[in-house]
């Protein structure tokens, strides 16, 4: 009785007033006799699938390797050590932007990727992939502060907030003219060597 009564107001609500005198006697039926039927209940399940694949994104730990070994690092593994900031120009927005991170070379070296880098240590490069299929090339020259001026950063956050959808890491490097070789959601690091 009480739905009937609902339904009554809601088509009530929807017609005109001139039409009013024309509603059927029927509760089920609106103007010229046409079925009502109430909206049935909110289809979020695509809402929920992309929190969910949002979720998942953000708690993919990135795993770097050397040889045979490996290491899992998620933002909150990275979020106590030390972080270096850098300063790079956002070509969309053509705003600073204020990068903070930790330097990749730090974290290589703690798998056993030489330091201080001599001689054959130069056929080493590093290949990074994003969450998107995204990759590309460093050589372990461009990573090690030793030989290149620029920093090369696993970032957590961009002018004092998380990276959002550019994250939860991404790969950047100051001292390139584009961030042409940044890398999103950034997911797998493997150093390797050239023959």
């Amino acid at each position: 009785m009480r739905r009937r009564a609902i339904q009554l107001i809601l088509s009530l609500a929807l017609v005109p007033a001139a039409a009013v005198s024309q509603l059927p006697d029927n509760p089920n039926t609106g103007p010229g006799g046409v079925p009502f039927r109430p909206p049935g209940p909110l289809d979020t399940s695509r809402t929920r699938q992309q929190a969910d694949q949002g979720r998942d994104a953000m708690d993919t730990p990135l795993k770097i390797s050397y040889g045979k070994k490996s290491a899992e690092w998620t933002a909150t593994k990275l979020a106590p050590l030390p972080h270096e900031t850098i300063q790079a120009t956002n070509e969309r927005t053509q705003s600073q932007e204020t990068y903070s991170g930790v330097p990749l070379m730090a974290l290589l070296v703690e798998l056993g990727v030489p330091q201080k880098l001599k001689g054959k240590d130069f056929r080493l490069y590093v290949v990074a992939e994003g969450r998107d299929g995204n990759k590309v090339v460093y050589s372990l020259g461009e990573i090690s502060p030793d030989v290149h001026e620029g920093s090369v950063l696993l970032a957590d956050s961009v002018d004092g907030r998380p990276l959002g959808d550019s994250g939860p890491i991404a790969l950047i490097c100051s001292g390139e003219r584009r961030p042409a070789r940044w890398i999103r959601g950034v997911v797998s690091i493997k150093v390797q060597a050239a023959d």
